[in-house]
C-alpha cells in the first residue's frame, strides 16, 4: 500500500517534490513493501496521497523506471518488476547467445569470462569457514559414476554441474545469478573441448577432485593454478574446434 505521508509544497521546490516521491516509493519497492508484480494505484491517487501534482508524480515514476524497478506500458497502471539484477541478466545472456550464432569466436571470449569468474571463486571458498556443500559433492560423485560407466554425456552434464555448484558454495546471489544465466553456454562449451583432444574420463575426473580437495584443503594457489590451467586447456581445446568446423565448412562450401 502506498505510504500516506504527505510532502508539503511550501517550500520546495519541484525537483525537489519529484525526488521524495521517488524516494519513497523506491523504498517501499526495496523493501518488499510494494511486492514485485504489483501494480501501482493511479497517477492521481498517488499524487493525493503524497499531496504532491501528477507532474511531479509522473516525474517520479520516470526515475523508478531509468532504474529498472518499474515498468511503463500504454494503457496500464505502472507495474513494480524490481526483479532487475535477474531480468537484466537474462536479457544479457541472449544477447551473448546472438553473438556466438553470429560467430563462434565469441566462445573463446566466454572462457576468458569463465576464468576470471572460477578462479576468484576459488579464492572465496578457500577462505571460506564451510568451503563447499553437498551440490558440489554431489556433481564430483556424478561424474565419477559417469566415469565408471564411460558415460560421456552425462560426465559433461556432471562437469558443468560442478563448476556451477562451486559457484553456487560462495553464496553470493549476484555471481550465480550471473553464471546461472551462461550455464547453459558453458554446457555446451564443456561439450565440444572434452572431445579435443580426446581426454581419459579418468584424466578428467581426477582434475576436478585436485580441485575440490585444495579448496577443502585451504590451498587458495594451488586450487586457483588448477582452476586457470583446466579452463586455460579447454580454451585451447575450443579453438581447435573452432578451426576444424571452419576448415569443414570451407571444404563444403
Amino acid at each position: 500500500m502506498i505510504s500516506n505521508e504527505r510532502i508539503s509544497d511550501q517550500g520546495r521546490s519541484r525537483d525537489r517534490l519529484h525526488s521524495s516521491v521517488a524516494s519513497s516509493l523506491e523504498a517501499q519497492i526495496m523493501s518488499g513493501e510494494l511486492a514485485i508484480g504489483e501494480r501501482l494505484p493511479s497517477e492521481s491517487e498517488i499524487a493525493r496521497d503524497f499531496g504532491v501534482s501528477t507532474r511531479s508524480v509522473r516525474e517520479a515514476i520516470q526515475i523508478l523506471e531509468t532504474k529498472g524497478l518499474v515498468r511503463r506500458r500504454h494503457g496500464e497502471r505502472t507495474t513494480v518488476v524490481r526483479d532487475d539484477v535477474g531480468e537484466f541478466l537474462g536479457t544479457l545472456a541472449i544477447t551473448v547467445r546472438q553473438l556466438f550464432s553470429s560467430d563462434p569466436e565469441y566462445l573463446l571470449q566466454l572462457m576468458v569470462v569463465r576464468r576470471m569468474i572460477e578462479t576468484e571463486v576459488v579464492g572465496l571458498l578457500t577462505a571460506s569457514e564451510d568451503p563447499v556443500d553437498d551440490e558440489v559433492r554431489a556433481a564430483l560423485d556424478s561424474m565419477r559414476q559417469a566415469r565408471d560407466s564411460g558415460d560421456f554425456s552425462g560426465f559433461t552434464e556432471a562437469d558443468a554441474a560442478f563448476h556451477l555448484a562451486l559457484v553456487h558454495s560462495t553464496g553470493n546471489q549476484i555471481l550465480s545469478v550471473f553464471y546461472d544465466n551462461l550455464y547453459g553456454l558453458i554446457t555446451e562449451v564443456i561439450r565440444v573441448t572434452s572431445r579435443v583432444p580426446s581426454k581419459s574420463l579418468d584424466a578428467a575426473y581426477a582434475e576436478h577432485a585436485d580441485i575440490l580437495a585444495m579448496i577443502q584443503n585451504r590451498d587458495e594457489a594451488g586450487a586457483k593454478a588448477l582452476m586457470r590451467a583446466q579452463i586455460d586447456n579447454s580454451a585451447a581445446y575450443l579453438r581447435v574446434a573452432i578451426k576444424n568446423s571452419k576448415d569443414k565448412d570451407g571444404k563444403n562450401a
